[in-house]
């Protein structure tokens, strides 16, 4: 398929690949962190989309369950190649930090935790930490044109982060007033759009390369059989993850842990520490569940590959089917005024749920414990005794080295990285 973006026609399909593996390699931090990445790579040094469509495909993937980095990143890839573009830049931001949480699950659950690997990524989150707030910065520079917007912003980060609301519903809210705001006439959108027919195909066929294979497992190992089981599970959950994996965590690690048995708190804990410091999305953290499932269930380690696998089977390939389907609507949209007007607010609500990210990341990447208070007014609170000094340092560190001397991302992961380990391991 063609690009569907004409202005970036001269991208040939191996540079595209290159920058997907580094956006895949280096995606540490959560989806604050990953937005950030992308917006550095492919918006501020690149130019492959402008801000316009960056943000506007940002708002898009917000409204998708399932993990919006991701999605954005596939988005990213159709809008250049087509079809092999977003299954490139999709698969490509997931994969590698997928076989890094398969390593470290198979070597958690033979060894425990691994104190080497632990250390490193201690100094990484601080660097992200940095990263993340660069991105937050320029981000609002551009998408905050009017008061109003700062006001929907500010509302949508208190409603997140001191009423702890839920985030379709803070969404939600924004797009309706943005709808309500809109005015004026309708643009011609210049793309073609595809027909129902053609819509009604795409859907059909993503669809049965999502559920057909997890069938298949149901019919030869039968309904009670664990990897049936996990993947009906992960299906449920791909199509509920409103907001990304934070407003499904709770959920999925009481079911896993307390009605399916198939791992124990400590060990749920552990899984999502690990996937917050590994490249890729926090939605991951379901492999590492998949894998002990699989290894439990069948006792052996064949089985939690297995798991793993189907695990990530169930909960990826429904958003090549969200992004394959919608994609070509998302600049439509923008040429209808009230439509344009609610991805107006929505995108001004975005840099709210950006902020929220960021000093949820940041809170707990400084500080060694963070809670809720209880009752209707609950922002996340630290415990200041125990403020992590070195980590604050080697955050201000990293801005200093990123903001003021150009220092380059990896280079800047790497030194940290280097850092982190050396204090973790000496102290």
């Amino acid at each position: 398929m063609a690009s569907p973006n004409a202005s970036t026609a001269g991208v040939t399909f191996g540079e595209a690949l290159k920058v997907w593996a580094r956006i895949g390699l280096l995606s540490f931090g959560g989806p604050a962190g990953q937005i950030a990445l992308m917006h550095r790579e492919i918006v501020e040094e690149r130019g492959w989309l402008s801000e316009k469509q960056y943000l506007a495909a940002l708002n898009f993937c917000m409204l998708l369950p399932g993990p919006e980095a991701m999605q954005l990143a596939t988005y990213a890839g159709w809008k250049l190649h087509g079809t092999r573009g977003g299954l490139a830049a999709g698969l490509l931001f997931v994969l590698p930090g997928a076989l890094i949480v398969l390593a470290l699950s198979m070597l958690y659950a033979a060894f425990g935790k691994i104190p080497v690997i632990e250390a490193v990524f201690y100094g990484i989150k601080a660097a992200v930490l940095a990263i993340v707030i660069e991105a937050l910065l320029r981000v609002a520079r551009r998408a905050l044109k009017s008061p109003g917007d700062w006001v929907i912003a500010g509302l949508a980060f208190l409603a997140l982060f001191c009423f702890g609301l839920p985030f379709p519903l803070v969404i939600l809210v924004a797009a309706l007033y943005g709808f309500w705001r809109g005015s004026g006439e309708a643009e011609v959108h210049e793309g073609a759009l595809p027909s129902w027919r053609e819509l009604a195909g795409t859907v059909l066929l993503w669809a049965a390369i999502w559920l057909v294979p997890l069938g298949l497992i149901a019919v030869i190992f039968g309904p009670d059989h664990v990897l049936t089981q996990v993947g009906v599970f992960f299906s449920k959950l791909a199509v509920v993850t409103f907001g990304g994996a934070y407003a499904v965590l709770a959920y999925m690690a009481q079911a896993a842990v307390e009605t399916k048995g198939w791992l124990s708190a400590k060990e749920m804990i552990d899984g999502l520490a690990l996937a917050e410091t590994t490249p890729g999305p926090l939605i991951l953290v379901t492999e590492f569940v998949g894998y002990f499932a699989g290894l439990r269930g069948m006792g052996s380690i064949w089985g939690g590959i297995a798991g793993a696998v189907v695990t990530l089977w169930a909960t990826f390939a429904p958003c090549f089917l969200w992004i394959f389907a919608f994609a070509p609507y998302v600049e439509a949209i923008g040429k209808r005024p009230k439509l344009a007007g609610a991805l107006a607010a929505i995108t001004a609500a975005v840099v709210g749920v950006i902020l929220n990210l960021s000093l949820w990341f940041g809170l707990h990447v400084l500080f060694g414990h963070v809670e809720r208070i209880p009752g209707w007014f609950r922002p996340w609170v630290p415990d200041w005794a125990m403020l992590d000094w070195f980590s604050l340092c080697l955050s201000l560190f990293a801005a200093v080295a990123l903001l003021g001397f150009r220092f380059g991302v990896i280079g800047t992961l790497a030194l940290c990285g280097l850092v982190g380990a050396i204090w973790q391991l000496l102290g």
